[in-house]
């Protein structure tokens, strides 16, 4: 059991380091101003606007078979079940300095989805990203209108922000929800094989791009972590710590780990992943605390270098 547990984390610190390389490269190139927070925007929105919306067009279409994976719609509500425990554990900490605190419950129960869970499952199975791609993109299903929207408001400094219909359609959301629909009512054959070979290509550049942005958007951050860390501390309590034990403890009664054990696998990553890099892009636009939100994903950066591998290896240690 040890050496499940020893093989298992190792693996999966590698594939982190590897992550972490590329983005220190980005954070240093935009601390030493060889790019630019222009060029940073700029990327971005390629990233958000084109390859991402590609990766999960061409993605879903081509992978997606609800006939045999008809548990589906479970993945998405896993995802808005994971954010209402983290919700609800903050609240529960921070109370009862809940208005002041009110952007802590952002940093504790939205995770980073996409950027950073996407290139660790690339190598993490590479035979089986297609599949572990899928399942992430009906997580992001869930998750992305709840950070777009209540992640949005807690997060922002103005008390008085109303919610955007407008805002909540990312052009990735609409790539998704639009490929899923045409699964579902089976016109996929439809698509010329061409468009969806083009969409992979572009989609393709996706997760090293991706993993590069993560990188440049932590190094621009002002962070002052001295200063934040008791409350810093109380987030990473619920999001490294307490998301994942709930997470695996009721896998673990499910028994889903005997049908779908990559989805199971990605479950427990999502739970401990760090919290989501559109949280400090909103703060940027919309304003707030930037400098304790920013030691505070930073700090979470740091830790779920180690606490990912770890709730990881026990999982598989624990379905051995």
């Amino acid at each position: 059991m040890i050496n499940v547990f020893i093989n298992s984390f190792s693996v999966t610190f590698g594939a982190l380091l590897q992550i972490l390389l590329v983005s220190v490269a980005g954070g240093v190139l935009i601390r030493k101003k060889v790019i630019t927070q222009e060029h940073l925007k700029s990327l971005s929105t390629v990233v958000v606007r084109v390859l991402l919306p590609c990766m999960t067009f061409s993605n879903i279409v081509r992978n997606f078979n609800p006939a045999q994976f008809r548990i589906w719609p479970l993945v998405p509500l896993v995802a808005i079940l994971t954010i209402s425990l983290g919700l609800l554990a903050a609240i529960t900490l921070f109370w009862p300095n809940l208005k002041m605190n009110k952007h802590h419950f952002a940093t504790a129960s939205l995770q980073n989805a996409g950027y950073l869970i996407l290139p660790l499952g690339k190598i993490l199975y590479p035979e089986q990203f297609d599949e572990f791609a899928m399942y992430c993109f009906l997580y992001i299903l869930g998750m992305s209108p709840l950070l777009w929207s209540l992640g949005k408001y807690l997060i922002s400094s103005g008390e008085d922000e109303k919610i955007s219909f407008c805002g909540l359609l990312t052009p990735p959301l609409v790539a998704c929800i639009g490929a899923i629909v045409i699964v579902l009512v089976k016109i996929q054959f439809l698509i010329p094989n061409i468009v969806l070979d083009s969409s992979e290509l572009i989609g393709s550049a996706t997760v090293p791009i991706a993993t590069f942005v993560l990188g440049a958007v932590l190094g621009s951050i002002s962070f002052n972590i001295k200063s934040h860390v008791f409350d810093a501390a109380k987030v990473l309590f619920v999001r490294l710590i307490f998301v994942p034990i709930c997470t695996i403890a009721v896998l673990m009664l499910t028994g889903l780990h005997h049908n779908y054990p990559l989805l199971c696998n990605l479950f427990v990553l999502q739970s401990s992943s760090s919290p989501a890099t559109g949280l400090i892009l909103q703060v940027k636009h919309y304003g707030g605390n930037e400098e304790e939100v920013g030691s505070i994903l930073m700090l979470s950066y740091i830790a779920c270098i180690f606490t990912i591998p770890l709730w990881l290896a026990v999982w598989t240690m624990l379905i051995k």
